[in-house]
């Protein structure tokens, strides 16, 4: 599977006051530059469902216009390349499923993403889709930037939780927080991967126990 685009962006007949043709399997007409939620949703949903699917076979545009039913005009208008296209899915679905919490607690900020990180990865889409594109990074030097880029918009929402927890003073001012987030996901990919001991509710809260200390009683 590759993630990097052999084609330039598709000419943009919204651009030239066209109404845009419709893509194959009854594609939904455009507007123009504007984005339309409902049609952004069904290329990044297709997107998604395709990368499971795939096995390594290539991921093309026309592929993921199909699946969505939009014009491949539409995806060259909306993103610049598949591997942006994918980062937006994958990051787009993370963000459903892994919201940014902020209670005012520290401890059951961090609880709360470590949770839910590890209950999405027992899901579809989200287990055979990692799945997928991590045994494919490693030789799809494309997909291994694709996986880089994503995995860093999880590590900076983590940091975040953990930089307002240290202004509020729940962390010493000379916490390494980098070294916090290892610690997460290092757990969680270690497990995710290997498959030797659950990713479950009871070990974010041991993890969360573990980076912080235990709760007070």
């Amino acid at each position: 599977m590759e993630a990097k685009d052999a084609e330039g962006p598709a000419p943009d007949a919204g651009a030239r006051g066209g109404t845009g043709t419709a893509g194959a399997g009854g594609a939904r007409p455009h507007t123009g530059r504007r984005r339309n939620e409902a049609a952004r949703q069904a290329v990044l949903d297709a997107a998604l469902r395709l990368l499971v699917e795939s096995k390594g076979a290539p991921i093309t545009v026309e592929a993921v216009a199909r699946a969505a039913g939009v014009g491949k005009q539409t995806l060259y208008r909306w993103w610049p390349s598949k591997g942006a296209v994918l980062l937006d899915a994958l990051t787009d679905r993370a963000g459903q499923d892994v919201p940014p919490p902020d209670t005012g607690s520290l401890r059951e900020d961090l609880r709360t993403v470590v949770a839910a990180t590890f209950d999405a990865a027992q899901r579809a889409p989200w287990a055979p889709a990692l799945r997928t594109l991590v045994r494919e990074a490693a030789a799809d030097p494309h997909l291994a930037e694709l996986l880089r880029a994503y995995t860093g918009t999880r590590r900076a929402l983590l940091r975040e939780v953990l930089d307002r927890g240290r202004a509020r003073g729940e962390l010493p001012a000379d916490r390494d927080l980098d070294l916090l987030v290892d610690q997460v996901y290092g757990l969680f990919w270690y497990r995710f991967l290997l498959g030797h001991a659950p990713l479950d509710a009871a070990a974010a809260e041991r993890l969360t126990d573990s980076l912080l200390g235990p709760a007070a009683p």
